[in-house]
C-alpha cells in the first residue's frame, strides 16, 4: 500500500497565507437553447446550448467548442471529445466510462457531482476549473497542465498526475486514493485539507506542495524510504 494521510484540519507551520489560493471560475450562463439532438459533430460549435439528460454515448465531437453551455445529467460513455474546448460552462451530474478528452481545454468550467470512470484528459489544459462532489475513477491527467483548479468534496480513485504541471491547485475535503504524482511539477499545491491523502507513487514530487503536520507524520516513512533512511526501533 502507498503512504496515506488523513486530514488534520491544521493550517500547517507557516500559516494559510503562505499558499497562493486558486482562482475559481465565475460562470454566469446566459439564457440557453435546448440541444437539437442531431448528434455531436467534429469541430462543432455549441454556443449557449443546454444539453439536458442527453445520451451522448459513443458520440464523436473532436475539436468541438462548447461556450456558455450546460450539460446536465448527460451520458458520456466512450464519448470522443479529443481536443474539445469547454469555456464558461457547467457540467452537472454527467456520467460515463471511457470518455476521451485527451488534449482538451477547460477554462472557467464547473464540474458538479460527476460520476465518471477512465476519463482521458492526458495532455489537457485546465484553467480555473472547480470539480465539486461526485466520484471519478482512474482519471488520466498525465502531462496535463492545471492552473487554478479546485477539487472539492469529491473522490478521486487512482488519479494519474504523472508528468503533469500543477499551479495553484487545491484539494479541499477531497479523497485521493492511490494517487500517482510521478514526475509531476507543483507550485502552490494545497493538500492540507484533503480528507484522505493516499499516494501510490511520486511522494518525492511533493516539492512545491503544502501539507499539514499530521500528513507529514503519516508520510514520513515514505519520505525516509525515498532518501534511503532506515527507521528502526
Amino acid at each position: 500500500m502507498g503512504p496515506m494521510a488523513r486530514n488534520s484540519r491544521s493550517d500547517g507551520g507557516g500559516g494559510k497565507g503562505v499558499v497562493a489560493a486558486a482562482r475559481r471560475p465565475e460562470v454566469r450562463l446566459p439564457p440557453l437553447v435546448p440541444y437539437d439532438g442531431e448528434g455531436l459533430e467534429p469541430d462543432g460549435d455549441y454556443d449557449g446550448v443546454r444539453f439536458e439528460g442527453v445520451d451522448l454515448a459513443d458520440g464523436a465531437g473532436p475539436g468541438a467548442r462548447f461556450m456558455d453551455c450546460a450539460l446536465e445529467g448527460c451520458g458520456l460513455d466512450r464519448t470522443k471529445l479529443v481536443r474539445a474546448r469547454f469555456i464558461d460552462s457547467v457540467l452537472t451530474g454527467v456520467r460515463g466510462v471511457g470518455t476521451d478528452l485527451a488534449g482538451a481545454s477547460l477554462r472557467d468550467v464547473e464540474v458538479v457531482d460527476a460520476r465518471l470512470g477512465g476519463v482521458q484528459l492526458h495532455g489537457a489544459v485546465l484553467e480555473r476549473v472547480h470539480v465539486r462532489g461526485g466520484k471519478i475513477d482512474y482519471l488520466n491527467l498525465r502531462k496535463a497542465r492545471l492552473t487554478d483548479v479546485v477539487f472539492e468534496g469529491c473522490v478521486l480513485s487512482e488519479p494519474d498526475f504523472g508528468d503533469a504541471q500543477l499551479v495553484r491547485v487545491e484539494f479541499r475535503d477531497c479523497v485521493l486514493k492511490r494517487a500517482d504524482f510521478s514526475s509531476a511539477r507543483m507550485d502552490a499545491v494545497d493538500l492540507r485539507t484533503a480528507a484522505e491523502l493516499d499516494i501510490a507513487r511520486g511522494v518525492e514530487r511533493l516539492a512545491g506542495a503544502v501539507i499539514s503536520p499530521l500528513q507529514l507524520m503519516e508520510l514520513a516513512p515514505a519520505f525516509a524510504a525515498q532518501i534511503g533512511v532506515r527507521v528502526e526501533a
